[in-house]
């Protein structure tokens, strides 16, 4: 069946650089002696995820219960909830009809949510495995190392299972704090980990970490397991922080130029379609495959405005390759991509998990 190419914006994804992206990733991790469990919810693509499968992952992780139903019905048997959830009977609900189906690995970094999940779950919250949360200097969710020896007690006490520990180093998402981030994510969960141990809990032995920016320093005498994201198609964002080359961005958001002011243009790929985000290391609020020099400059719903270097410029109706700052907000405001084989259209995905995030 011929696949046409679709109408701008769109996504389009180089298979080849996303296979690429793939292998590189699982090798690395099986020479380190790490498992892979990438997030998914970066893509949220079932052929995605088997071709991750295919390539020798543990597992995979989620953020939220919705992402967690869609790829457990696709038959991924093994599937942590990187999140603290706070369960209501009907959230409950929803995850004890997946313990049957799936191995099911859960975060935590409350007793007060033990509490819950003993609660709506009674003897079936048994069959969760459960892994506490560290702040290793991101600040977001976690808890600090030293109390997560106090709180596997109390959560065995309420009949829960404590597997092991887990932490985000969000904070590698900057320009020169990737090795930091690392470290820090090494001790706080060699620290978490000895006080699991001192607590009567030395097989609760999963020491999970990982981000994109940080998966090449991660500490392989501390770590089982790594969960990036993002590195299956990287994005704008990666190549400012210096964790991919421009060669290995495998997702750009195709769009038209419809007006030209000198070297200045507008496509018709705005927020609705690129997502807003810009970090504050960010340059711009996106870049243009193929055109280091030029910057997205702004952002309104429908329009992306971008600044190319003097004596440049595209012309009225060209198609521009444009790099996302950050891919997971994009992926998850579209229906399906495309995919193409060295500029072939080849297939189309449904974005299977859009949307799905509560």
């Amino acid at each position: 069946m011929t696949i046409s190419a679709p109408e701008t914006p769109y996504i389009a994804i180089e298979l080849g650089i996303l296979q690429g992206n793939i292998a590189r990733a699982a090798e690395a991790a099986r020479t380190a002696g790490i498992a892979l469990r990438p997030h998914v919810k970066t893509h949220k693509i079932i052929e995605i995820a088997r071709m991750q499968e295919a390539a020798g992952i543990l597992g995979i992780t989620v953020a939220t219960l919705g992402e967690a139903e869609v790829f457990v019905e696709a038959g991924f048997p093994d599937v942590f909830i990187a999140y603290p959830l706070w369960l209501t009977p009907i959230k409950a609900k929803r995850l004890d009809a997946l313990l049957d189906r799936a191995t099911i690995r859960m975060g935590i970094d409350s007793l007060e949510s033990g509490k819950k999940l003993a609660e709506h779950l009674r003897g079936r919250a048994s069959l969760i495995e459960l892994l506490i949360e560290v702040d290793c200097g991101h600040h977001r969710s976690g808890i600090a190392p030293e109390g997560v020896g106090k709180l596997a007690v109390g959560l065995r006490d309420l009949g829960l299972e404590v597997s092991g520990c887990f932490t985000f180093p969000g904070h590698s998402y900057s320009v020169d704090g990737r090795a930091a981030a690392a470290q820090d994510e090494a001790r706080a969960l060699s620290h978490a980990q000895e006080q699991l141990v001192a607590a009567g809990f030395p097989d609760a032995n999963i020491v999970s970490g990982g981000s994109t920016p940080s998966l090449a320093e991660a500490d392989a005498s501390v770590v089982t397991e790594q969960r990036p994201g993002v590195y299956v198609f990287n994005d704008a964002q990666q190549i400012e922080l210096g964790s991919c080359d421009w060669d290995d961005v495998a997702l750009t958001v195709h769009g038209t130029v419809v007006s030209v002011r000198g070297s200045r243009v507008i496509v018709d790929a705005g927020s609705k379609v690129l997502g807003a985000d810009k970090a504050p290391y960010a340059s711009g609020y996106g870049r243009v495959l193929g055109q280091p020099d030029a910057r997205i400059v702004a952002l309104s719903e429908h329009h992306a405005t971008i600044e190319f270097p003097e004596g440049y410029a595209p012309v009225l109706g060209d198609v521009l390759p444009v790099i996302p700052n950050h891919v997971c907000n994009t992926v998850n405001l579209a229906d399906e991509v495309f995919v193409f084989d060295r500029g072939v259209v080849v297939d189309r995905w449904k974005v299977a998990a859009r949307g799905r995030n509560s």
